[in-house]
């Protein structure tokens, strides 16, 4: 995996029945263990200044599909720290060819760290304590779609 986020490995347009119905992008885990899927809080996409809503991003881990609701139930699925999540996102068209901008935040909450500094987690912003280690920061990459 690369040291970065958001993943250049994997960025491509999603086909289904011949037709292009979307686009996918792997993130890494920044964390030196892995986390419950009830434990993540996703944020909203931006590609190229275009908003997609966190209920409208499919998470994939370990191979099955997972709804933003299911993950907040889900308290059994872990996501390894050694294994990219691959987020597949509704688009009629997909991406152009070319380069685009992805701006991407997300989150988790740990059963050890104070809940003052979790209970105003917000995957969109940069948290008032910076620790990315956690998480806690707003990942942007410029990647290509060929």
């Amino acid at each position: 995996m690369e040291r970065e986020i958001i993943q250049s490995v994997g960025f491509r347009n999603i086909k289904k029945d011949g037709e292009v119905t979307g686009f996918q992008f792997k993130v890494r885990l920044p964390y030196y263990r892995g986390v419950f899927l009830s434990q993540l809080r996703p944020g909203t996409l931006y590609v190229d200044g275009e908003k997609f809503e966190k209920e409208d991003i499919i998470w994939n881990i370990k191979g099955e599909d997972y709804t933003y609701e299911e993950m907040k139930e889900d308290f059994q699925t872990h996501w390894a720290v050694t294994e990219p999540a691959v987020l597949k996102v509704k688009k009629a068209g997909g991406l152009s060819q070319g380069f685009h901008e992805l701006v991407y935040g997300f989150c988790f909450t740990s059963s050890y760290m104070p809940p003052v500094i979790q209970e105003h987690l917000d995957p969109d912003a940069e948290n008032f304590v910076f620790m990315p280690e956690f998480g806690h920061h707003v990942n942007k990459r410029k990647l290509l779609i060929v």
